[in-house]
């Protein structure tokens, strides 16, 4: 496959990433049971000053996950214009650490969360890595 179309397919995978995590970082605070909505009551009530402004963990939660969707479009973004010009030397040195990026993401989703963005992360890391090789090979 050509390098190109590997980072295509590895920005479509994490265009499908960030449509899941804007799913859950819309929803996050419905919860499924009486002790979850315990616990998210619990989140949105307390409230504790930080930095002169009164907060709470579900502000900071919800604030997160609003910055993932703008971190995972970066990326999607990145990694869509990087295929346009996957021989440019500038590329050739940012792809490197969009590979390490997509590898660090991927092992804290294996950690932290679940396999669905873990296994999305792995494959766009892997289609990153092999399209980097083979742009290093023309």
């Amino acid at each position: 496959m050509k390098p190109k179309l590997l980072l295509r397919i590895a920005s479509i995978i994490m265009l499908l990433h960030t449509l899941g995590h804007t799913m859950g970082a819309l929803t996050w605070d419905q919860a499924p049971n009486k002790p979850i909505a315990n616990v998210l009551q619990g989140m949105k009530s307390d409230h504790f000053d930080f930095f002169g402004r009164q907060v709470s963990l579900a502000m900071f939660y919800q604030g997160y996950g609003y910055g993932m969707i703008g971190v995972l479009l970066l990326i999607v973004v990145v990694l869509w214009l990087s295929a346009n010009n996957i021989t440019d030397i500038m590329t050739q040195k940012l792809l490197p650490w969009l590979i390490a990026f997509l590898a660090f993401f991927a092992i804290d989703e294996w950690i932290w969360f679940f396999p669905m963005p873990a296994i999305m992360s792995s494959v766009a890391a892997v289609l990153v890595f092999v399209g980097y090789l083979g742009s290093r090979r023309t």
